[in-house]
């Protein structure tokens, strides 16, 4: 992917990481700066999930300093919500779904890159649940109810539909509203819908404090493995700032690396940066982290998308990602 391969050969030697993908010590020294940076200071739009664990590690272990750099991560709920701050550079990258990354580049706001992929699916780390109570048992049952979802037309939305189509129903079948993640819970206890597609912590969260029934892991089955969410540029910011996309995307891969071979520098960050106790952190299920998108996955992923509509067209998924700076 991208950097990865370049990154990955020159890091074998000073992270102690081979193709086995042994843990990474953390006190590893940075690889030396190609130039000087164009820019010291960066705002990076985060989602409080565990995918965006990598840059509160990079954070907390020093990486960004090692490489002259200050990051003040910032809230969003996904880069939809954030896109004129992204296209005019306040914020200068930003978690992202495959699905906001492919729609906004179909759309021709601004032209996205996939910086550095974050996780690939795992079972239960995203589901439709109903609250306690529910009349709901079965992904049947969602026939003619109102799904919550965090952004209508992204992730939640395409593998929910996935799920209801093996089921026998259709997109149709059901009513989708935008509902932050933060506001889902409420939504649920107070009937204002009937389900909500979670992911965690607000999964966790779900099952503890209102006794929320998974009716459909959207993680597994016509899912299963699927690529999650990565890190976004625009393509304008990297010409921009080459030495300084450079420096950061070596700190955001080294903590990649320890987030994949090291799950207690997962756990160790996941309650700064989200309302979920380090108990739950430790004990909730994770995608996986890993280097590379596959893009074969990806490739499916978008076409499910173009065939739901959410897409103008069929894109080469090759052409999202970026170059390697090298």
């Amino acid at each position: 992917m991208m950097f990865t391969r370049a990154f990955a050969a020159g890091l074998a030697i000073t992270l102690g990481l081979a193709a086995c993908g042994g843990p990474a010590p953390a006190g590893s020294a940075a690889p030396a700066r190609s130039g000087a940076l164009e820019k010291t200071e960066l705002t990076v739009g985060v989602v409080p999930v565990p995918s965006s664990a990598p840059l509160y590690i990079a954070q907390k272990r020093g990486f960004f300093k090692e490489e002259g750099l200050t990051v003040k991560p910032e809230i969003i709920q996904a880069p939809q919500a954030v896109l004129p701050k992204i296209i005019n550079g306040s914020i200068d990258a930003f978690l992202t779904s495959y699905v906001s990354l492919l729609t906004i580049n179909d759309s021709g706001a601004v032209k996205l890159k996939l910086f550095q992929h974050g996780q690939e699916a795992a079972p239960g780390i995203a589901g439709v649940v109903v609250p306690k109570g529910s009349p709901v048992k079965t992904v049947k049952d969602l026939k003619g109810k109102t799904i919550a979802v965090n952004v209508l037309k992204a992730l939640g939305q395409t593998v929910t539909n996935a799920h209801l189509e093996q089921a026998g129903l259709t997109p149709q079948d059901v009513k989708f509203v935008a509902v932050p993640f933060a506001d889902q819970l409420g939504a649920l206890s107070s009937g204002r819908v009937d389900a909500a597609w979670l992911v965690e912590p607000f999964l966790t969260a779900a099952r503890t404090q209102l006794g929320a029934t998974e009716v459909i892991d959207t993680m597994s089955g016509p899912t299963a493995g699927i690529p999650v969410d990565g890190w976004g540029v625009t393509e304008t910011w990297l010409k921009k700032y080459p030495n300084t996309a450079r420096a950061f995307h070596r700190a955001m891969a080294r903590a990649q690396l320890l987030a994949g071979s090291d799950r207690s520098a997962v756990n160790e960050v996941i309650p700064t940066y989200t309302q979920i106790p380090a108990e739950a952190a430790a004990a909730m299920k994770l995608g996986v982290f890993s280097m590379e998108v596959d893009k074969a996955k990806l490739q499916r992923l978008a076409d499910m998308l173009a065939g739901y509509g959410y897409l103008k067209a069929k894109p080469d998924v090759t052409q999202q990602i970026s170059p390697t700076l090298g």
